[in-house]
């Protein structure tokens, strides 16, 4: 059996300062530390090789018993980022002063207990973290029982049962929003948009729930931005730009008028933003969008975005709308050019990317290839979107690269292999039942182009299927494919023998 990476993955996303924090933390502890040079052989190698680190300490006596070793230091490193980020989050601040209150409380300093508690609720209050608050209520109700034995009667009993009543509603409230964020959530990584009547129905039904629906339902500033992203979502879902970028704008607005619900909901700031972007690209307002990426990078010098989950999203994120701006401006070359530095950052993040931005990664980096005539190049990142298909992630992707990889077949001449994957992607799009009109009128003239070796044959089945494609290209549900692939375009360049940049410029 392969030995388990775990351990390596973890030291290996340490930084400076967290390495530094626990080789501190550990000089303070007395006996011998065989865990710590456990720890600096397995931070020097670049992949973990545990025959190599046998090999390096057959002399010791801890390499009999490894295993235990390796978890201990394990154990010791997350107790070491536990105190190192004990107040980096509100979470865990007020998990720590909740902790605080237990110790005052069983040393019988009840007096001291209640400040804690009173410090706590003001944080939980400000930061609406309704469950500590609920928590820092049941610490007050006890404080009260020994106020109340020992002969104070100065606190309400009624006034904190009403708190209490309210902050259970706010949670309850807050707790079936998440529930419906989830659901839209599932079907928006699952197919990226509604294509067929039932996903749209799915999508319509969330928007008519009725804390979706109705006025003044949420009943917190955390909710009621949830309320707004769920909003946007479902537009977005259902491709409705101008509904989507006005719900995310107010889910923005919400957050950046309240600072510290904002620091508290970076992951959820952060893509409201990025959907933003997204909007601004299909309604061709190319500027804004620029600025916006620019904002979204600069996200990480700000108070709660910048713990690494953040920003390796922000690295995607940013990157893969970067790209997305210069497939709608034509700018193909300048999406080429980032593809190496981008390259290497990946390279450095390895598995903290997650599935669904490694493959709009490859696909963005496949189009920019695509569009500067780089058809083998091209060829090579869509076999990665391909090659990794996941039956529950982004079928839109999935789907599109299937049609792309027809075209970029047909421009490398490989015309016997598009024959047989002609086939094999009729069967892909049929099994899901979510094609459109212009994947298979693309399909049809590709097969018939395939077959014709004349260069003037050629240029009137194009003719044929440019003229198809504007017709389709006028019903709403057919254009979702200009959003992946500028199918227009790439007709276009063919029909008046013009680069593929020239014809998004020009259409």
């Amino acid at each position: 059996m392969k030995p388990s990476g775990e351990l390596f993955k973890l030291i290996k996303s340490l930084s400076k300062s967290e390495k530094r924090f626990f080789k501190l933390s550990s000089s303070l502890q007395s006996g011998e530390k065989n865990y710590l040079k456990i720890f600096d052989f397995i931070e020097k190698q670049k992949e973990y090789n545990e025959e190599e680190l046998k090999e390096h300490f057959k002399k010791e006596k801890f390499i009999r018993h490894l295993p235990s070793e390796k978890n201990h230091l394990y154990k010791l490193i997350l107790k070491s980022l536990r105190s190192f980020y004990s107040e980096h989050s509100v979470s865990s601040l007020l998990k720590q002063e909740i902790k605080n209150v237990e110790i005052l409380y069983q040393k019988a300093l009840y007096k001291e207990c209640e400040k804690f508690v009173a410090r706590a609720k003001e944080i939980a209050k400000e930061y609406e973290k309704f469950y500590y608050w609920f928590e820092l209520i049941s610490w007050e109700k006890k404080l009260l029982e020994e106020a109340y034995e020992a002969g104070v009667f100065s606190t309400n009993l009624d006034e904190l049962v009403e708190e209490e009543g309210m902050v259970i509603e706010k949670l309850r409230n807050l707790a079936e929003y998440q529930i419906i964020y989830s659901k839209i959530n599932l079907l928006f990584r699952s197919g990226g948009f509604a294509r067929t009547p039932k996903e749209r129905a799915e999508v319509d039904h969330i928007a008519d729930y009725h804390l979706i629906k109705g006025k003044n339902t949420a009943i917190s500033t955390r909710a009621a931005s949830m309320c707004y992203y769920i909003k946007g979502l479902c537009a977005a879902t259902n491709r409705q730009y101008t509904d989507a970028f006005e719900f995310f704008n107010k889910t923005r607005t919400i957050l950046d008028n309240n600072p510290k619900i904002k620091e508290d909901s970076g992951q959820r700031y952060l893509m409201t933003l990025s959907y933003l972007c997204q909007c601004y690209i299909e309604n061709k307002d190319y500027g804004e969008a620029e600025k916006l990426i620019q904002t979204i990078k600069g996200l990480s010098e700000e108070k709660g975005f910048s713990s690494i989950d953040i920003e390796v999203k922000i690295f995607t994120q940013s990157i893969n709308l970067e790209m997305k701006l210069y497939q709608a401006l034509g700018d193909f070359q300048r999406g080429v050019d980032m593809i190496e530095k981008i390259q290497i950052q990946q390279d450095e993040l390895g598995d903290k990317i997650n599935k669904e931005q490694e493959i709009l990664l490859a696909y963005n980096n496949a189009y920019n290839c695509f569009g500067i005539g780089e058809y083998k190049k091209a060829l090579a990142y869509i076999n990665v979107v391909l090659n990794d298909n996941e039956t529950n992630l982004r079928q839109d992707i999935y789907g599109f690269a299937r049609v792309f990889n027809l075209i970029l077949h047909y421009e490398l001449e490989n015309y016997d292999f598009l024959e047989y994957i002609i086939k094999s992607t009729n069967r892909f799009l049929s099994k899901y039942e979510r094609s459109l009109q212009v994947e298979a009128v693309l399909i049809k003239y590709l097969r018939k182009l395939s077959k014709t070796m004349s260069a003037t044959d050629k240029e009137g089945i194009f003719i044929e299927l440019s003229k198809e494609i504007q017709q389709l290209m006028k019903l709403e549900d057919e254009r979702v494919l200009m959003e992946y692939f500028n199918l227009e375009a790439w007709v276009k360049s063919k029909v008046e023998k013009i680069p593929m940049s020239a014809a998004v410029q020009k259409y």
